[in-house]
């Protein structure tokens, strides 16, 4: 494989994304589904999940590729790697459909219209921006969903964890942005970012009042925006931006961890 066209690259930099937030954004969805209604089928679509997520690193370079009106060795590759990702998706979801022991579509169709939205703007160059990468944890998270109705759990719980990871993800996406600028020196609207935080803290509040999430949700929340207000504040230690990616998956998988353990003990 040749790197435009001259020198050699690994099929890595082709196969698989190499920014680590979004292993995080996926990882978390698909255990809080299991947990919350483990089963064939729910495995089945944990896996599909992986493949959806893995045909957006190849599509990227095929979109990056079509713009420049160019075309290299990894162009081909990129096209493989998609087919063949895309492919394997669609066997694991036809198969759940036939083991699954509740409907799980919906969740499918409700994702399906924010996933358009992430990779319209790849399609555009602008993947980087603060609402594609929201949108694309968004739309992951749906699996959460997805996999707890193929299990049979009640529907409530099932769209209160997607509610509960969406609201994680955007909280996610606006921090690190937010840091990053404050580091770097510039502005950044802190008192927007911890505004957000608060108001998915009481609408995480709100959804275990309606007993669609447990009461540890309301808990990781308040750990979220303690994370904010002083990731944010003038007290802050800065680090370099990898550090920092590192830290929200800690925090991430602290998430996780409450709301599975609350999941767990949910009435």
């Amino acid at each position: 494989m040749e790197k435009n066209g001259q020198g050699g690259v690994p099929w890595k930099a082709v196969a698989l994304p190499a920014e680590h937030g979004g292993w995080g954004f996926l990882a978390e969805p698909v255990v809080l589904g299991l947990v919350l209604a483990p089963s064939a089928a729910g495995a089945l679509l944990a896996l599909a999940a992986l493949a959806g997520f893995l045909c957006r690193h190849p599509l990227r370079l095929l979109f990056l590729d079509r713009r420049r009106h160019v075309r290299y060795p990894r162009t081909g590759w990129a096209e493989r790697f998609l087919a063949g990702y895309a492919g394997l998706a669609l066997l694991l979801l036809a198969t759940a459909f036939t083991v699954a022991r509740s409907p799980f579509w919906p969740a499918l169709a409700a994702a399906a219209p924010i996933g358009i939205v992430a990779l319209a703007f790849d399609a555009l160059g602008r993947s980087r921006e603060a609402l594609p990468e929201a949108t694309g944890a968004v739309a992951l998270g749906a699996s959460a969903t997805a996999i707890a109705l193929a299990g049979g759990a009640p529907a409530g719980p099932a769209w209160g964890a997607w509610a509960l990871l969406a609201l994680r993800a955007v909280g996610s996406v606006l921090y690190v942005r937010a840091r990053i600028r404050l580091d770097r020196g510039l502005s950044a609207g802190p008192r927007l970012v911890l505004a957000g935080h608060a108001l998915a803290l009481a609408a995480a509040a709100g959804l275990a009042r309606s007993d669609w999430a447990p009461w540890l949700a309301a808990a990781a929340f308040l750990v979220l925006l303690a994370r904010a207000a002083w990731g944010l504040s003038p007290w802050r230690r800065r680090v370099r931006p990898q550090v920092l990616g590192y830290q929200e998956l800690g925090y991430g998988l602290l998430t996780l961890l409450l709301l599975a353990l609350g999941y767990r003990a949910f009435p």
